[in-house]
């Protein structure tokens, strides 16, 4: 069997019968030998008959979500090649020759592309049209670079090998965005085709939440994002805070008539401590993704975590500490000598800046190794 059309259904009974009679017009007009399967998340309108009076095989996938059903109804096809689409009659099942040709000319996923082909009056709302899909395809074309424009089109074709390595674990609407940035993680081949977008054909509202799925798609998104969005920003804030301090810890100064002095060497410290906690956020949420299997094993990181260990960050946390420690207690005795009266406060603050950071730096590293090692742990 070379092809399999696969369609998550949720109560779809005004237009499954519509989508499935196309889905087979196309089989039998192409020759292509294929099957038809519904992936159908609890409906309680009939679909399941409708489904499987029709000729399709329904599956039932016991967890909701869209990601859930079509993982489900993906995992039981029976064709090398797969094209996915919405069981809402927006998509042309009879028109799949692209898909097919790219599929067959060696492309691991073949996205449609509402924007090329067309997206007929009334198919999406104007918020969607002109807001949601157009800034969601652009984080997602500038995160990722993937060379496909229309990042959340609905139908699409894949290779049912391609699937299996892409292991895709989400459950909801941003299945969508996993299956392109894992392709482009993982090196798959892609490429697009025209597609169009038709009003769909119920009565009532969609499944799809504007606003909530969009932020899961955008979080989704974030949580793969690469070094640069988070990890690069926060060596520069930690570089640039270094430097200030060490520049204005000695005494104040002057830069063109402009006097610099423990105010602006208060934040080049809270720069040190914003870069550690956006270069430590990259870390986690990397670290994250692999253990929960959404990204794969990267060797840069394995490498790096045989210098960087628990033992290791408890250590310099634990010096950052004392050394937090020793500058509060010269701070302290200081004011001793001074009978605890009023102090210089360009000159004690020089002191008492440090010392705070240190203490600050050093618990937060300690905190961070602990955290790191639990997410680091494997599950079973």
């Amino acid at each position: 069997m070379e092809l399999t059309i696969v369609m998550p259904c949720l109560n779809e009974a005004e237009t499954l019968a519509s989508c499935i009679r196309k889905a087979r017009s196309y089989l039998d007009r192409s020759g292509v030998s294929g099957e038809i399967v519904i992936g159908d998340n609890g409906s309680t309108d009939g679909s399941q008959k409708i489904g499987a009076s029709l000729g399709a095989r329904v599956i039932d996938v016991p967890v909701r979500g869209y990601g859930a059903a079509l993982q489900t109804a993906i995992s039981n096809a029976r064709g090398i090649y797969c094209i996915m689409g919405d069981s809402d009659d927006s998509y042309d099942f009879e028109n799949l020759d692209g898909f097919v040709q790219k599929l067959r000319e060696g492309y691991d996923v073949v996205m449609g592309n509402r924007f090329q082909g067309g997206i007929r009056p009334g198919a999406m709302p104007w918020k969607n049209r002109y807001i949601g899909n157009p800034i969601l395809s652009f984080i997602g074309k500038l995160l990722f670079r993937p060379n496909v424009n229309d990042f959340h089109c609905g139908i699409r074709g894949f290779s049912k090998k391609a699937f299996e390595t892409l292991d895709l674990r989400t459950t909801g609407m941003e299945y969508a965005s996993e299956m392109v940035i894992k392709a482009k993680l993982k090196g798959l081949k892609m490429t697009e085709v025209p597609t169009i977008l038709n009003p769909d054909g119920r009565s009532r509202p969609p499944h799809l939440l504007p606003y909530r799925d969009g932020w899961r798609h955008l979080r989704f998104m974030l949580l793969h994002s690469p070094r640069w969005l988070f990890l690069y920003p926060g060596f520069f804030l930690i570089l640039v805070g270094l430097a200030g301090a060490a520049w204005l810890l000695p005494g104040p100064r002057q830069v063109h008539g402009v006097g610099l002095g423990v105010h602006t060497l208060l934040y080049a410290f809270v720069s040190v401590l914003l870069g550690f906690q956006l270069a430590s956020f990259a870390v986690f949420t990397k670290v994250f993704a692999i253990s929960e299997g959404l990204l794969p094993e990267d060797p840069r990181l394995n490498r790096a975590f045989g210098y960087i260990t628990l033992e290791t960050g408890l250590a310099a946390g634990a010096f950052l500490i004392a050394v937090g420690i020793g500058g509060s207690i010269l701070a302290l005795s200081g004011w001793m000598r001074e009978s605890f009266g009023p102090l210089d406060a360009s000159h004690m603050l020089r002191i008492v800046m440090p010392s705070v950071f240190s203490l600050t730096l050093g618990v937060q590293i300690i905190c961070s190794s602990f955290f790191l090692s639990i997410l680091g742990l494997r599950r079973r």
